[in-house]
């Protein structure tokens, strides 16, 4: 996650670190958007949020930013108060906004919400004070009875390690050995013991496997990478990354972006600037292109998480929407709706195309991912397709879709769990071109070949025999 909690230090990069940008000073990004702004309107606490199979819904809540009175708790699971900082011998700073942090509690316990402590942040890459404090055992008492002392004062529920970034080698040893005794110290109690880390890169082994046991589960920082930036596979890259290292699937949480990079416009102002925003990943502000993740993006990946990890984290509460663009709401909603809900009526049969090849699935695979191709007409069941009355096409219990939800000339169609998003709905018009209105481009058969194995796409809508398709009767 990252930012780093000091009154007194800005965030100057990453995605916690969005205090320089947004605090007074930060940025004349304000004064671009004057006018956008959305009212919060408090919410009245609600009952208890369970999701499916234990999957968690994580929130950062800076202590420098959002309104406690905003957050829709009935869509979270946990909260992580945004940050306290460590002394080099151990022992805490102040934490700021203490009143703020009581009522998070407050609010966040009557929604039966678990509210934990995040430790530490980027802290403009200053980590001394950790690696002072966790190289020795005296200082790691310290430590740990300092968290502990904090936790039962404000009533949290655990503690969120967020060192920005232990370094493999002796610096890991420390971190491990920390670890060990924070969860020591905090599990037996049945408080929460987790942890922030990097999503890619060296510094990965700056937090050993054996870390894995003295957690709850790691957040995933799959952002502030990737070009364009946290795409969908550079961030579930990030998550594989871990679980290749040992990390069960659980423990896994995947990190989303409520911000921009490179300028962090808040996902809020983007959308209040033009509320297609919310459909689209990257829109040009000023004159540079901007990269966020908008509802589509944040739906896949829930829906990757669901099958394959242990929930959804965001950095941060205060840039959402508290509205139907709302980012939260859409992971709650992928959540709750799943990929698993009974398919909508529809027409069923064969799609053929260029040549009267059928829309085939590769393999007769049901793989997310399978590639969605022509081939010579055989009645399987990997060319018999629904068309369903919410504009999918379905096969084999998933969805033709879009692969990453792009919108270029090119981007190839795959199989992939049925998730609601603009990827996957296909409007038939009257020339007989199927067209994805998110990215207003046509289902297409690629270079204009009929033969077995050639891929789906999309492409500019021109109506040519590779674009035109005949649904079943």
């Amino acid at each position: 996650m990252s930012p780093t909690a000091s009154p007194d230090q800005p965030y100057p990069s990453g995605g916690r670190r969005l205090r320089s940008v947004l605090a007074a000073g930060g940025l004349a990004l304000a004064t671009a958007v004057a006018g956008t702004a959305v009212v919060l309107v408090p919410q009245s606490p609600a009952a208890a949020v369970v999701l499916p199979n234990n999957f968690k819904s994580v929130g950062y809540m800076p202590s420098w930013a959002g309104d406690v009175n905003a957050v829709q708790y009935n869509k979270l699971t946990h909260i992580n108060y945004a940050f306290v900082l460590p002394n080099s011998n151990g022992t805490l700073r102040a934490v700021e906004n203490p009143s703020k942090l009581s009522s998070l509690v407050s609010r966040a316990h009557s929604s039966n919400v678990k509210v934990s402590i995040a430790v530490g942040g980027w802290n403009d890459g200053d980590d001394s004070a950790f690696e002072a404090l966790a190289a020795n055992a005296s200082t790691r008492t310290t430590f740990v009875n300092s968290l502990v002392s904090f936790v039962n004062q404000y009533g949290l529920d655990g503690v969120d390690m967020d060192w920005e970034y232990p370094d493999a080698g002796a610096s890991a040893n420390n971190y491990t050995a920390l670890m060990q005794q924070l969860s020591n110290a905090l599990r037996p109690q049945g408080k929460l013991l987790t942890a922030a880390v990097v999503s890619e890169g060296g510094t990965v082994n700056g937090v050993q496997p054996a870390v894995f046991g003295y957690v709850d589960w790691l957040n995933i920082m799959a952002y502030d990478g990737g070009s364009p930036h946290a795409n969908y596979d550079w961030s579930i890259n990030s998550v594989n990354i871990w679980k290749s290292r040992g990390l069960p699937a659980s423990k896994a949480v995947l990190g989303v972006p409520f911000y921009s990079r490179p300028g962090y416009y808040t996902y809020n102002q983007l959308v209040g600037m033009d509320p297609a925003n919310a459909n689209r990943d990257c829109v040009s502000v000023g004159g540079t292109q901007q990269c966020y993740n908008g509802i589509p993006t944040v739906k896949r990946k829930t829906q990757w998480a669901l099958a394959n990890a242990g929930g959804m984290m965001n950095w941060e509460l205060s840039q959402d929407r508290n509205d139907s663009y709302s980012l939260v709401s859409a992971i709650y909603d992928t959540v709750m709706g799943g990929g698993g809900t009974p398919p909508p009526t529809g027409r069923t049969g064969q799609i053929t195309g260029i040549g009267g090849k059928c829309v085939d699935v590769a393999s007769a695979s049901s793989a997310n991912g399978a590639a969605i191709q022509l081939w010579t007409c055989n009645g399987s069941n990997a060319q018999r397709w629904t068309v369903g009355t919410d504009g999918t096409l379905r096969a084999l219990g998933k969805c033709a879709d879009i692969t990453a939800a792009a919108t270029t000339n090119g981007a190839k169609v795959q199989l992939y769990d049925c998730n609601g998003t603009g990827a996957q709905v296909w409007q038939a018009q009257s020339n007989g071109t199927l067209r994805n209105p998110a990215s207003n481009k046509c289902l297409d058969a690629t270079d204009n070949t009929s033969a077995d194995g050639t891929r789906l796409q999309i492409w500019d809508c021109f109506g040519g025999a590779n674009q035109r398709w005949q649904l079943p009767a």
